[in-house]
């Protein structure tokens, strides 16, 4: 045995002797267990005497999404002949077919599938985890956007919104409103429930993004009444019916705006400069020093000529780097806009691309596949499986948060994708209890475990 062999082998031998604190409500066993609970407050929809449960059936799709198999054959080949590990980490009695999967899940209103985001919401604030989260006096900065999950020429549902191309075709498609609390120093979202963007029953008009951002604000206010929240977005949403709607539930914002689509808004701030009412500064970055911000605002404008008693701030900014290279950014907001919080507005609204980036490019490109057609059933099946997908993304990063030992997985594997590989080598091939063994397992620790026979 050589000496790094050696090194290596007593770094594992004093592993195995550390312990890792695992938080008590927010590690993956304890999220797994309050999950099923909320999946058994739904109304079955079907005879008593049903041969999968309704939360089996659930769990089973959670489980899928949580271990990013690429499609519901292949998740039952994977484990209908030996569910000894669903059995004990997902807690799954009896795994569904693909096609019983389908059948129950397209039954199923995905609003009941709001209840396990609250509960780990509430279990984030309990544990002191979401205060890290706060930015500009005590608020939580809630991103929203939408993005597309499914669109095709051949295959629909009677929930897909429809568009006809140019060429005549008609395509079929299907979008969700997306959010997650944000952070500019985190790099862990918090996704919350989406909204999704679909044919809504009984209506003849197509649905749309704004009338989906409305729907979310109504039913996360009901769910977070006294949440200090300030909305990001981009610069769709900079418009008098969303702002007044922001209003409405007590929303602060910070949108973006286009000198483009806001030419009125904007010659307002050239008038306010000429009236030496609009305030200009230039700082170098604290960390960055090559690096200099330049800010232009003023308050109390009207957002446009149509809607004069709406109100609101506007920042201009510029960030120019050492090699000259410049980048151009503005917003408007109802937060009152001072020398002192200038730079915190800025970062905030800067946070908006965590949505896209950290939210959106990693459900689609890193093992989730967002976009992937698991089916579209003909009432709710791709709207279930869309909030199981969020949901099993929403359970990695409070992991990724807030427990140690998943971050020390994480490390060992060092990309997200081979500790995703990892765990299922693991389910595959052993006898594993609880996530907590698997994870132990991966960066050895803990006992053995025993070959699955």
């Amino acid at each position: 045995m050589n000496v790094h062999q050696l090194i290596r082998q007593k770094q594992l031998a004093s592993r195995r002797q550390d312990k890792i604190s695992q938080r008590k409500h927010l590690n993956f066993d304890a999220l797994i267990t309050t999950i099923r609970e909320d999946f058994g407050k739904i109304a079955d929809h079907r005879a008593a005497n049903a041969s999968i449960s309704l939360v089996d059936a659930l769990t089973s799709g959670f489980a899928m999404f949580s271990l990013k198999h690429p499609s519901l054959l292949a998740f039952e080949d994977e484990w209908r002949e030996d569910p000894t590990c669903l059995h004990g980490v997902y807690k799954v009695n009896d795994i569904p077919s693909d096609s019983q999967m389908r059948t129950i899940c397209d039954e199923v209103d995905p609003r009941h599938l709001r209840r396990p985001f609250r509960s780990i919401f509430r279990q984030l604030q309990r544990g002191k985890v979401l205060e890290k989260m706060t930015w500009l006096d005590g608020h939580y900065l809630l991103a929203l956007d939408g993005t597309g999950i499914y669109s095709s020429e051949k295959v629909s549902s009677p929930y897909c919104l429809k568009k006809r191309k140019r060429n005549g075709q008609v395509e079929y498609y299907q979008q969700m409103l997306g959010a997650a609390i944000v952070h500019p120093e985190q790099r862990e979202v918090i996704p919350l429930c989406p909204e999704m963007i679909v044919q809504q029953d009984g209506s003849k008009k197509q649905d749309c993004e704004r009338k989906a951002a409305r729907r979310f604000l109504t039913e996360f206010r009901r769910e977070h009444p006294h949440l200090k929240c300030v909305v990001i977005e981009d610069g769709l949403s900079s418009n008098a019916p969303h702002i007044q709607d922001l209003h409405r539930d007590g929303h602060h914002f910070i949108l973006g705006a286009k000198p483009g689509d806001h030419g009125h808004l904007f010659d307002q701030m050239d008038e306010a400069l000429k009236a030496g009412r609009a305030v200009e500064l230039s700082r170098a970055d604290e960390q960055q020093p090559d690096i200099l911000h330049t800010y232009r605002f003023v308050n109390d404008l009207a957002l446009n000529k149509s809607n004069p008693e709406v109100r609101v701030n506007l920042l201009e900014y510029w960030q120019l780097d050492g090699k000259g290279k410049v980048i151009r950014f503005s917003w408007v907001t109802d937060l009152e806009i001072t020398t002192a919080n200038v730079y915190q507005i800025m970062r905030a609204g800067r946070a908006r691309w965590r949505i896209e980036n950290e939210t959106f490019n990693t459900l689609k490109n890193q093992g989730y596949n967002l976009e992937h057609n698991y089916g579209l059933g003909q009432k709710h099946l791709s709207a279930v499986f869309v909030h199981l997908t969020v949901l099993a993304f929403l359970v990695d990063q409070v992991q990724q948060l807030c427990c140690p030992l998943f971050r020390e997985a994480l490390v060992f594997r060092k990309r997200k994708r081979r500790l995703w590989s990892g765990i299922r080598n693991r389910f595959e091939l052993l006898d594993c209890p609880s996530m907590e063994a698997i994870l132990l397992h991966i960066v050895g620790r803990g006992k053995p475990l025993p070959q699955l026979e």
